[in-house]
């Protein structure tokens, strides 16, 4: 057994600091109102997409001390930020008005087809199409889109924390599995699909046609569960706003689409970004504010779990390989409760001579247990912070996370473990 570098403790050491801030956010929080004299520094240690940029702070001052200016720079660039960059733009592009009045415009004449009352049937192609959406448009996308279109349909309305909770858990589980239709959506696919040879047909038969069972199941059991308290809300109304021009929808969409193709390209993407930021300067009649500063706490979230994760291989890559198939699905089922999917899977990647039952069954523990926690998979911290503020404190507890996610978990790791 390799024996880990003093840099290798202090990272997992401070890892494991940075899981257990994310779930005493609430702390931080009350000591912002019982000292007030402090509550800037305590407001920002309160905010999830926070911690773990923070902890990673902390890591590089350790690193800069203990191995000296250049081995620090030399791990900052051996990283690859190009997914917290990704989200970030996309983030922002499917945020932008044009892009939801579209969206409303597709939910809405789905949720019309449904023989449900308004608000039940826009929740049920919310949380179900859109998910399997994100296959094709990616997950953080389709995590944006989805949670934006909660936000003002449900959550605006809802007074009780027990179903927005509810409402959560089905969203995040359903994002991180709908995106295993196709190799290029999902995070912890993506890491593996050109290693191991994964292509679209081999996804929709392994993956595909079980999660999308998986999502459909979750959303229906959710609104017969909480029937009551939906048929509460009645119906909301549509806002009134001067209409989006075509040409200016059909732009937004362009930009979209050429984010996402290019989404491996920072270079490419984040030049793509930096025009659509003049397009919406030039029409920003049918602009509302965009969402930069909670796309920009995802990217930085993002980031931390980079730097932070760089240095957890040692001892995730051996209690990986250790595992027989079932046990490896169902134990990176709880690790990815801990640690972010796609880290997993990329652990697995390195590998040589694995079966195919036991890749499958790595990636399927990790879409699996994607929406148990917000570090579990790279999108949910985007629909935190679109959320947070309809949740008491402005803060979304991690225990109440895991105990509504757990349900549409279960149903998850029924689906793409035992069909």
């Amino acid at each position: 057994m390799l024996i880990p570098t003093t840099l290798q403790m202090i990272g997992a050491a401070l890892f494991g600091v940075a899981v257990l801030h994310t779930f005493s956010v609430k702390y931080f929080e009350r000591l912002a109102h019982t000292h007030p004299r402090h509550a800037g520094i305590w407001h920002l240690l309160g905010e999830v997409e926070v911690v773990f940029g923070f902890w990673a702070m902390v890591l590089m001052l350790f690193m800069f001390g203990v191995a000296g200016r250049h081995e620090s720079v030399a791990y900052l660039e051996s990283r690859n930020f190009t997914e917290p960059m990704f989200v970030f733009a996309i983030m922002v592009v499917a945020g932008s008005r044009p892009i939801l009045d579209f969206a409303h415009l597709l939910v809405r004449s789905g949720a019309r087809l449904l023989p449900l009352p308004r608000t039940m049937a826009l929740c049920f192609v919310v949380l179900s199409l859109v998910p399997l959406l994100g296959a094709f448009i990616t997950e953080p996308a389709a995590m944006t889109l989805a949670a934006l279109l909660l936000r003002d349909s449900v959550f605006a309305r809802a007074t009780g924390p027990r179903l927005k909770y509810a409402i959560l858990g089905v969203l995040f589980v359903n994002v991180s599995i709908g995106g295993t239709l196709t190799p290029f959506a999902a995070p912890p696919v993506l890491m593996v699909a050109s290693t191991w040879g994964w292509d679209l047909g081999f996804m929709l038969a392994t993956f595909g046609w079980k999660s999308a069972l998986a999502v459909v199941t979750n959303t229906i059991l959710l609104l017969v569960v909480f029937r009551r308290p939906f048929l509460a809300l009645g119906d909301a109304a549509d806002a009134a706003a001067d209409p989006v021009p075509l040409p200016v929808i059909a732009t937004h969409l362009l930009f979209l689409v050429l984010i996402v193709v290019f989404a491996h390209h920072p270079q490419v993407f984040m030049g793509i970004f930096l025009f659509f930021l003049g397009f919406t300067a030039a029409y920003q009649r049918y602009q509302d504010n965009l969402i930069l500063r909670e796309a920009l706490l995802v990217a930085f979230f993002l980031a931390g779990l980079v730097v932070l994760g760089g240095l957890q291989a040692w001892w995730l890559a051996p209690l990986l390989t250790s595992m027989s198939a079932d046990a490896v699905f169902f134990g990176t089922t709880a690790l990815t409760a801990i640690t972010d999917n796609a880290a997993l899977t990329y652990l697995g990647a390195q590998v040589p001579g694995l079966s195919l039952a036991y890749k499958t069954a790595l990636v399927g523990g990790a879409v699996a247990g994607g929406g148990l926690t917000l570090i579990a998979n790279a999108p949910n911290p985007a629909g935190a912070a679109i959320l947070r503020d309809s949740f008491p404190d402005r803060a979304i507890s991690p225990l109440g996370l895991l105990a509504a996610a757990t349900p549409p978990t279960l149903i998850a790791v029924a689906a793409l473990h035992f069909l």
